[in-house]
């Protein structure tokens, strides 16, 4: 086999029309209309007859001839014989023959021997539904290409002969790749991976409307992947192929479908997701889908989705965007259209879309992500502060209604959003403090050293926004400190030093990455002493995880953390972790919320679980002026 070593950069949306254009709607077959719940129509559905099909009462009472009764008020009461002048009806009964109203058995007195009387005159259809009201005969019910609802179920179920033609549902099947992909946990281990991405896959093709059929996984190995996407090709619509699209020695998709039929493209201008590989075998869709689960995704949801919906003759409407702005400058690959993850929030009135964590590995910041900010081929990024188009992934009412965290990193703000709507991005102190003071954030969390006096946080507050009231909202006190694997203690930034260990050290601005740089400067330690210094990571439980998982001997972090990971904890420094809020944000009742919450037993009896945290104050307001 002859090793590709390069990956075309082909324009997304000319690859993909052409693509697209290669195959034709799927047939289609009669089903029970009772069945027809989330399938395609195949075309127009008409009604074979009305609804109702006769004259039916729509509420309780009795029938009547509406000219019988023009001359009944209050004083001069209709007196009805039942049987003659009227008869007793109840709800979808049908209207006899000289009967045309209703009147409800509430404005009915009873008298003696069968007669009523009534004080008000009926008029003609009154409370009666009319043949064909609610459906007409030959009326069309749905239009072609239309996925079927719940709501719609009632008008075919009632008003057609009980079958109803519908699109061909795609069979999709799913081939997990890769001799490091496992799909048992108990088999974790080093140099082996969860596979997960077969499981997202099929779920959103269910979700575009097509039948996932799912492989178990198929090691590295060419002939044995080849006689599996043999069989799927036979017994399937379309193949997804995940991992195994890029350049490497044991990447082996281009070549199976090179063998096997055609490959249309190889190499799409985006990012992420260019290793993806649009195929064809049999006629049939194959599609190479790289194997990190950010890309994975895009690709799924940016090719497969349009390829159901073609196969299936959905009418699949544009993506929902909003206007958003962009809360920090955002960078880009020039060559290629970029797909940022971001979260949204509404803050005095505007939307607000802040970058998560971009690389195609970080299934956690998709999670999180309300939108996905385009960023468009031959741009090289979006300044702070632009208003910006972002595609929704989540309700715009669900984003409205939180509030929006921007700032420090603490798994405590997780235990409050547990509870309280809300949504939090991890940039630092100094990075919650820029994002105040462009209005970005409702609250930022803060735990800032000034080197001068040793106080937490006030100092900050007051150079930063000289002249206006603001408040902290008292949150927590914490111990930070050297994080080691069982029986490796630290105790000094100086041990560090001497014994050149491996430090997880946090991100330019985080209130960690400043108590380290005030600790190495009080012991006259160069920064380029501590091997990793230049490594950031953006959370507590990042720089658990990397001394967890051996990439380095210890970190700055929180008591929490190191529970968290099971690690040994030396004492380092005790810090006010605290939310910064404009004193006006105070009255918000989104912020009273998160007060009330803050000051609650559940609050402070989850962070004792945790451990680590002295809440005594939280919820407490400070006002700085």
């Amino acid at each position: 086999m002859d090793r590709k070593t390069y990956i075309d950069n082909n324009d997304f949306e000319t690859s993909l029309a052409g693509y697209l254009s290669t195959f034709s709607k799927l047939g289609a077959e009669m089903i029970p209309s009772a069945d027809a719940l989330g399938r395609i129509t195949a075309e127009a559905v008409f009604a074979d007859f009305c609804d109702p099909v006769y004259n039916a009462a729509a509420m309780d009472g009795i029938e009547v001839l509406a000219e019988s009764t023009i001359s009944a008020t209050e004083k001069t009461p209709v007196s009805l014989r039942e049987g003659i002048d009227f008869n007793y009806i109840n709800t979808g009964g049908a209207i006899s023959d000289g009967f045309d109203s209703v009147i409800m058995i509430e404005d009915v007195l009873k008298r003696e021997n069968g007669v009523v009387e009534i004080i008000a005159p009926a008029h003609q259809m009154q409370h009666v539904r009319v043949v064909g009201e609610s459906v007409s005969a030959y009326e069309m019910l749905l239009p072609s290409g239309h996925r079927i609802r719940p709501e719609d179920m009632g008008c075919i179920v009632s008003a057609t002969k009980g079958q109803i033609k519908v699109s061909k549902t795609p069979r999709v099947a799913i081939l997990p790749t890769g001799g490091e992909i496992i799909e048992d946990t108990s088999k974790l281990a080093k140099g082996k991976l969860m596979e997960s991405n077969s499981h997202v896959f099929s779920a959103l093709t269910k979700q575009y409307g097509g039948e996932p059929v799912r492989f178990p996984v198929t090691p590295d190995d060419q002939s044995l992947l080849e006689s599996v996407v043999k069989k799927a090709v036979a017994d399937n619509d379309v193949v997804i192929i995940n991992a195994g699209s890029s350049a490497g020695t044991k990447d082996y998709t281009v070549h199976i479908i090179e063998k096997l039929g055609k490959v249309h493209t190889h190499g799409l201008a985006i990012k992420p997701g260019k290793p993806t590989i649009l195929g064809e075998i049999e006629g049939k869709p194959v599609i190479g889908v790289p194997g990190y689960p950010v890309s994975a995704y895009i690709v799924f949801s940016l090719v497969v989705k349009p390829l159901i919906a073609l196969l299936t003759g959905e009418k699949c409407p544009s993506p929902e965007r909003v206007k958003a702005v962009l809360t920090r400058r955002t960078t880009s690959s020039f060559k290629a259209k970029e797909y940022v993850r971001v979260s949204l929030g509404q803050v005095d009135g505007k939307l607000v879309a802040t970058p998560l964590d971009r690389g195609a590995a970080a299934v956690m910041s998709f999670v999180k992500a309300d939108g996905l900010l385009e960023i468009p081929r031959l741009v090289e990024g979006i300044e702070k502060d632009c208003e910006v188009d972002v595609i929704l992934l989540k309700p715009l009412s669900e984003i409205k209604n939180r509030l929006v965290f921007i700032g420090s990193h603490d798994m405590l703000v997780d235990v409050i959003a547990d509870s309280i709507p809300a949504s939090s991005s991890h940039v630092g102190s100094m990075g919650g403090i820029s994002a105040l003071l462009s209005g970005s954030c409702h609250l930022a969390p803060i735990h800032l050293l000034d080197t001068e006096t040793g106080e937490y946080n006030i100092s900050y507050v007051k150079k930063y926004f000289k002249g206006q009231k603001m408040a902290l909202i008292k949150c927590v006190k914490r111990i930070q400190g050297f994080l080691t694997r069982p029986g490796e203690r630290v105790n000094s930034l100086a041990e560090v030093a001497d014994k050149g260990l491996r430090f997880a050290n946090r991100q330019s601005g985080a209130g960690t990455r400043l108590l380290v740089d005030y600790t190495l400067k009080t012991l006259g330690i160069p920064h380029d002493k501590i091997v990793g210094y230049d490594k950031e990571l953006n959370t507590h439980l990042a720089v658990a995880a990397g001394i967890a998982g051996g990439s380095f001997d210890t970190g700055v972090a929180v008591v929490s953390a190191a529970r968290a990971f099971n690690l040994d904890f030396k004492p380092l420094a005790e810090e006010s972790y605290d939310f910064l809020v404009k004193y006006d944000t105070l009255s918000d009742p989104k912020v009273q919320d998160l007060i009330a919450y803050l000051k609650s037993d559940d609050f402070k009896n989850k962070l004792d679980l945790i451990g680590g945290y002295d809440h005594s104050r939280a919820g407490e307001i400070e006002v700085i002026e």
